[in-house]
């Protein structure tokens, strides 16, 4: 009871002046850039799709009456017990001129039997196998050398699609001539499966799906998702294909700009995907996907920031929106914290309860609006809303650890060139080269 007390006494004698001391972390780096500055965005987005709508009709009877051969290429390592799933779902599109290529990069289990059989069907095109392990870039890059379409569609094993899914991430190619690559919307699959993969969904419909609606309208898209992405072949063949490493998609993407190329995210285009069960899982994910940012941001790719020939505002302001609010306001917020213990040590508690209560508030009032833009899930969106004040601490506290430790072990160690997720020798040849 007397900690009630106190509590409410802290709240009752605060005033504006020291809730903005208290909690400036929150006012200025979160609730109005993810919140304020997304709705605004969102709001902007509504208006300018209704004004696309006339246009983007016309691209889609041009996508239809070109119908222009589409290659559909799934690489992977021990993917063989997915493919039915996604190749079903494949024969199930709306657009049905495809050529499915699936590249099985060295693995050990069923899925060279799987492959074969699929092909021997007639249920893909072709199926292509690395005797040795090479990566994923080398598989997808395999595919490339076999692909006959006009464009690319590079997809995950591990995923499935909406109907009319390729025909929605197509349709922007032709309502902008120098689009080159187009991200679709990835949604959880297995979002009833466990905490973890509740918290995840959540995330991907708020943070990733929403967040890159708003990046793409600003002009900022920066990492077009592997498990979703349409690419124009010439466009692929100009840059070189994938390069190896953790962070590929957005690797590619930032050579597509680089090179002159808009890259736009559809939301209408859905995929599927099952994420990490388990917080071990979701963490060693998520150490490669940060340790990424590092590599490719601040070391391949650093040319962004200065003044060459190929400068573009348009992607040193990606850039930097990037590393500001991922790698710079991330130790941030521990000089926030160490702020709080050195001045307001006695009121620390309150402090903590207070910040737990309004990000809680917050992350419950930006799903439910942010609920408004993805009707179509009800079912999932309701399910999902018990989950959504504790994702205070899943933002707060667990991806922040996790990223801080991806971005030490990145910036004094190139841990990402040790990462198995690529094959030994691929990595040091990266290291070698720089990439």
């Amino acid at each position: 009871m007397k900690l009630i007390s106190e509590f409410y006494s802290f709240i009752s004698n605060i005033g504006p002046e020291k809730f903005f001391r208290y909690f400036y972390f929150f006012v200025i780096f979160e609730f109005f850039r993810f919140f304020v500055l997304e709705i605004l965005v969102l709001l902007y987005w509504v208006g300018a799709k209704r004004a696309r709508r006339s246009g983007m009709r016309e691209a889609h009877l041009e996508l239809m009456s070109r119908r222009p051969l589409v290659s559909v290429v799934i690489p992977g390592k021990n993917e063989g017990k997915h493919l039915f799933k996604l190749i079903d779902s494949l024969r199930k599109q709306t657009y049905t001129n495809i050529q499915i290529i699936v590249v099985d990069d060295g693995s050990d289990d069923e899925t060279p039997i799987i492959g074969r059989n699929l092909e021997r069907r007639g249920y893909i095109d072709l199926f292509l196998r690395n005797d040795v392990r090479g990566g994923k870039a080398s598989a997808a890059n395999l595919a490339i050398r076999y692909a006959r379409g006009e464009f690319i569609i590079a997809l995950d094993a591990d995923c499935n699609y909406l109907p009319d899914a390729i025909e929605r991430i197509l349709v922007p190619f032709y309502y902008d001539k120098d689009i080159g690559g187009v991200g679709g919307s990835v949604q959880v699959y297995n979002y009833d499966y466990s905490v973890a993969t509740a918290l995840q969904a959540i995330e991907y419909y708020d943070t990733i799906s929403v967040g890159r609606i708003v990046s793409s309208e600003l002009g900022l898209y920066r990492v077009i998702s592997g498990a979703f992405g349409a690419f124009r072949k010439d466009a692929i063949e100009k840059i070189g294909g994938w390069d190896v490493g953790p962070g590929m998609d957005g690797d590619i993407s930032v050579k597509l700009r680089k090179l002159g190329y808009k890259v736009k995210f559809e939301s209408d285009a859905v995929c599927r995907t099952n994420v990490p069960n388990t917080f071990k899982k979701l963490a060693k994910q998520r150490l490669r996907w940060d340790k990424s940012l590092i590599r490719f941001r601040l070391r391949k790719h650093n040319d962004i920031f200065l003044p060459t020939k190929t400068f573009m505002w348009i992607n040193f302001f990606s850039f930097l929106e990037n590393v500001f609010y991922n790698v710079f306001l991330n130790f941030k917020w521990y000089f926030y914290l160490g702020d709080m213990i050195i001045n307001f040590l006695s009121y620390l508690p309150f402090i903590f309860i207070t910040n737990v209560i309004l990000y809680a508030t917050y992350n419950v009032i930006k799903y439910l609006i942010f609920g408004i833009f993805r009707l179509k899930r009800m079912e999932a969106i309701i399910y999902l809303l018990p989950y959504a004040p504790i994702m205070v601490f899943y933002f707060g506290y667990f991806l922040r650890i996790v990223r801080t430790r991806a971005y030490l072990q990145e910036f004094f160690f190139k841990a990402s060139y040790n990462d198995n997720w690529n094959p030994a020798k691929s990595s040091r040849a990266a290291k070698a080269l720089g990439i």
